[in-house]
């Protein structure tokens, strides 16, 4: 899953771009077990507000939507909504929701990093970033309501990036309800890097609620195909799901590349 906001032209598109992304929402399917807030919550609520800094919370303000599947059970697929702060050219941080509304549950985390990063890492810690070229050429991660440019210049700053991403709540899988509280130990989530692999009602889904188009996005992405390059885990999950899958083009798995 992928995020910065991007110099294309100036501070003008990109206003426009971060104001635009709400116009459709996506509530959660669930909410938290527990009692109504009370008077004197509400208005704890409103002193802090008033009296103490969010300033973590600033920055966060590039939207991507995604899905992600379960390293370990690749049929458990959610839809994943990421509100990510890009700290520099090779770092990015994100808090995952389960929608896009007032209401929605933070259910995850994300960090993203780019190519020059991941090289850096130790073999070991390799096996927990997923990479991002199948969920870029596939037309499947999008950035809601923002100019087209906006989001193909994002999409192309993303390519051969990779993510570690762990899910903390099970607030709803494609076709099954979430659990009213978070439970149990973190779950670490993956791509999709083969056609077949997502279930085809998480798009479909998404696209009806967010007016998004994820085969027009894959065609006119086409011409990305060009930046990419072998990545790690792009066969993590190839092999894992009764129904057949097909490589997405573009996309290939550093290992399966012939030796040199």
């Amino acid at each position: 899953m992928s995020p910065i906001l991007i110099r294309l032209s100036g501070a003008a598109l990109l206003t426009t771009a971060l104001s635009c992304h709400a116009q459709h929402d996506s509530p959660p399917s669930v909410g938290p077990a527990g009692a109504p807030k009370s008077t004197k919550t509400q208005a704890l609520e409103v002193g802090a507000r008033v009296l103490q800094s969010a300033a973590p919370m600033r920055g966060f303000d590039i939207y991507l939507v995604g899905f992600h599947p379960m390293k370990d059970e690749p049929e458990k697929q959610m839809e994943a909504h990421h509100y990510c702060h890009q700290r520099n050219e090779d770092f990015a941080q994100c808090i995952l929701f389960d929608g896009n509304t007032a209401d929605a549950n933070m259910n995850g985390i994300e960090y993203i990093i780019s190519e020059k990063a991941f090289a850096l890492l130790p073999a070991a810690e390799r096996k927990y970033w997923h990479p991002h070229n199948g969920e870029i050429l596939s037309g499947q991660l999008v950035a809601p309501g923002i100019p087209e440019a906006a989001e193909k210049s994002l999409m192309k700053t993303k390519m051969n990036s990779y993510g570690k991403t762990w899910h903390t709540w099970n607030t709803g899988h494609e076709g099954h309800t979430g659990e009213a509280l978070p439970l149990g130990d973190a779950k670490l989530a993956w791509s999709f890097s083969r056609d077949g692999e997502a279930l085809p009602a998480l798009a479909q889904k998404r696209d009806r609620k967010l007016g998004t188009d994820t085969a027009k996005k894959r065609r006119d992405r086409t011409d990305l195909r060009a930046l990419a390059r072998p990545q790690s885990g792009v066969d993590a999950l190839n092999g894992k799901f009764a129904r057949p899958t097909t490589p997405i083009p573009g996309v290939a798995d550093v290992a399966a590349q012939p030796a040199k």
